[in-house]
């Protein structure tokens, strides 16, 4: 994480995590499986962390789906945020968009079961609900992973991101609700 990726050695690995390189290579035959594997476990450390909080907001209103969603991509995406700034660039040369891909799949999945066992939601697509208000989290937590936003400012965000992803789903809903009663054009 201080000297970014192309200094990262497996001798540099092994020297700071008090092993010998031979026994880091019993485990990974190359610095490029080593990255791998650690970028893996950080994305799937995200989705898990993001299954077991939305499973838990099954059959509750949006409002706690929202902040269960919010709440849970926030904390672990940037519980440590050097370590999530780093591993950005490790997911460009590793093939990390279709670890991301393939988690994003099951992330979403977990999103629309749960925004579709609120008792208060009645959304005619969400998996698209999902997507929006997944999508939506991205950017904020890109921004202050590039330094573009102070990380002290996180909580802030975790705020003004549950409102937002509140919102737009009881609007969604909303708006659903009122086509339905509207008159089909030319009545």
């Amino acid at each position: 994480m201080r000297e970014g990726v192309r200094r990262c050695t497996t001798t540099r690995v092994a020297e700071r995590a008090g092993v010998s390189v031979g026994s880091l290579y019993q485990y990974y035959p190359n610095r490029d499986a080593l990255l791998t594997t650690v970028l893996s476990e950080h994305l799937s450390g995200i989705a898990d962390a993001m299954s077991e909080a939305l499973v838990a907001a099954y059959g509750k209103p949006v409002a706690e789906v929202a902040t269960a969603l919010v709440t849970s991509f926030l904390e672990t995406k940037l519980r440590n945020p050097d370590e999530s700034s780093a591993l950005y660039a490790v997911s460009e040369e590793r093939g990390g968009a279709e670890m991301i891909a393939q988690l994003r799949v099951r992330t979403l999945a977990v999103i629309a079961h749960a925004l579709k066992c609120a008792p208060d939601a009645r959304l005619s697509n969400p998996s698209m609900a999902a997507t929006v208000a997944f999508d939506a989290l991205i950017g904020p937590v890109r921004s202050v992973l590039e330094g573009h936003v102070a990380r002290d400012q996180i909580p802030a965000i975790k705020g003004e991101l549950i409102v937002l992803v509140t919102a737009y789903l009881k609007a969604a809903d909303a708006i659903r609700l009122e086509k339905m009663h509207q008159p089909a054009f030319g009545d």
